[in-house]
């Protein structure tokens, strides 16, 4: 097979003219003369639009507020536990800080059966007061279940 040969062509419009024909010598490109015109009417544009945009922000945050607000509680709780790991993993790192945590896990967790998961009459008492905060959260009254 036999490769293509190719030929160097310059189109007319390609070519630049040789503005430095002198050995050390530079000449100076002038700028594009833009008339006063086409700078005012962009600042009229520009203007404009500036003008409208709090119009088109607000109009834009009515239709989709409820969206944007999930979205900004979403990242807002990821901020949030983020945070919350950091500290956590800050803490854990300093000596006798997670077994001294763990220990009173431990024992707070052996204080809530006591309290209120060994007898019958304690398991209701913890559930009249899990209805009630919930009833306080939720706005209903208790007796409605």
């Amino acid at each position: 097979m036999q490769e293509p040969e190719f030929a160097q062509t310059q189109s007319k419009e390609t070519t630049v003219p040789d503005i430095n024909n002198q050995t050390g010598t530079i000449t100076k490109l002038q700028p594009p003369v833009q008339s006063q015109e086409q700078w005012v009417k962009y600042g009229e544009q520009i203007s404009e639009f500036l003008g409208t945009l709090p119009d088109y922000v607000g109009n834009f945050f009515n239709q989709y507020k409820q969206p944007l607000v999930s979205v900004g509680l979403i990242l807002g709780s990821l901020v949030a536990v983020r945070v919350l790991l950091a500290v956590l993993d800050a803490l854990n790192d300093i000596p006798l800080v997670a077994p001294t945590f763990e220990l009173i896990g431990i024992g707070y967790s052996a204080w809530f059966v006591y309290r209120y998961l060994l007898k019958a009459s304690t398991r209701q008492e913890l559930n009249s007061e899990i209805t009630t905060l919930k009833s306080q959260v939720v706005g209903h009254d208790g007796s409605e279940s």
